[in-house]
Formats: structure tokens, sequence, C-alpha cells
């Protein structure tokens, strides 16, 4: 198992298996990047299209994701929408 020194994290954990992302963001996202720190971008992208109806296959939609996951994960954080009200 390879590891990385997670910059989401701050800690040496588990890498992804492999490239998850295309293009230099996913190859910053496979060198950086946990399995867990991914697992938990992956349920605050689903809430997020959920939360605000995206249809990831249009573009506005699929830029609005991309932003959000590099704050997610090397940023401030993605900000929940307004609305949102956790369980």
């Amino acid at each position: 198992m390879r590891t990385v020194n997670c910059l989401m994290l701050n800690k040496e954990l588990g890498g992804l298996d492999r490239p998850t992302y295309p293009g230099e963001l996913g190859k910053k996202i496979f060198e950086n990047i946990s399995k867990e720190a991914w697992a938990l971008w992956v349920k605050h992208m689903t809430m997020l299209i959920n939360e605000n109806r995206l249809t990831p296959m249009e573009p506005k939609a699929r830029t609005f994701l991309e932003e959000e996951m590099e704050k997610f994960l090397f940023g401030r954080g993605s900000e929940l929408p307004k609305e949102f009200k956790p369980k």
C-alpha cells in the first residue's frame, strides 16, 4: 500500500490506488490526498450535488464542483449551502 503525506488531513495516510480525476489536478490529488480525505470529499460532493440540485453532466455544475473540490482538499474548505441542515 502506498502512503502519502495528506495535505488535507495533515498526516501520513494510505494513498489512492489510482488517479481519481483527470489532468494536473488529478495528478496533484493522487500525489497529495489520502483515501480517507478523498472519501470525505465524495461525501461532501454528494451533499453539494443534492442540496444544489446539480446535474454533474452540465459544464457549469462541473466547474462549480471542481472549484469546491480544490477548496475542500487543498484550501480553506468548501462551504455548506445556506439551506443545508445536517441530520
